[in-house]
C-alpha cells in the first residue's frame, strides 16, 4: 500500500480563534483552512470519511455524494491541498482517509474560549 503525499504545502495551522491575539500569518492560515472547510459537498465528504473505519475508495464516494467524477475529484483536491485528508494508491485506485492529526489541529483552532492560547 503506498501513501502519496499529494499536498504540496499544507496548510499552516493556526491559532485558536480565540486567541489573545492572531499574527497576520496566523489570520490567513485560519482564513485558508476555513475557505476549505466553506463548501457543504467537502463537508459531506468529510462527514463520510469520519464514519468510516477505513480508508474509502474514491469509486465509493462518487455514488455517496450524487456527483460525477470530476467534480469530487476536485473537491477531494481541495481537501488534500488544505491537509485535511490523506490519499493512498490500491492498484488503479486512490482511498481517502481523514488525517488525525489535522482533526486535532481544527479543534484547536475552533476552540472559542476567550483567551484560549496555543499549547507551547
Amino acid at each position: 500500500m503506498k501513501v502519496v503525499d499529494v499536498q504540496e504545502t499544507p496548510i499552516a495551522c493556526c491559532a485558536p480563534i480565540a486567541a489573545a491575539a492572531l499574527t497576520d500569518d496566523e489570520a490567513d492560515a485560519t482564513a485558508r483552512l476555513f475557505r476549505a472547510l466553506g463548501d457543504p459537498t467537502r463537508i459531506r465528504i468529510l462527514n463520510l470519511l469520519l464514519s468510516s473505519d477505513e480508508p474509502v475508495c474514491a469509486c465509493d464516494l462518487f455514488p455517496a455524494t450524487g456527483l460525477a467524477q470530476p467534480t469530487v475529484s476536485f473537491h477531494l483536491k481541495k481537501l488534500l491541498e488544505a491537509g485535511l485528508i490523506q490519499r493512498e494508491e490500491r492498484g488503479t485506485w486512490a482511498y481517502y482517509s481523514v488525517d488525525d492529526g489535522a482533526m486535532a489541529r481544527l479543534g484547536h483552532v475552533a476552540d472559542v474560549r476567550k483567551g484560549t492560547r496555543r499549547p507551547m
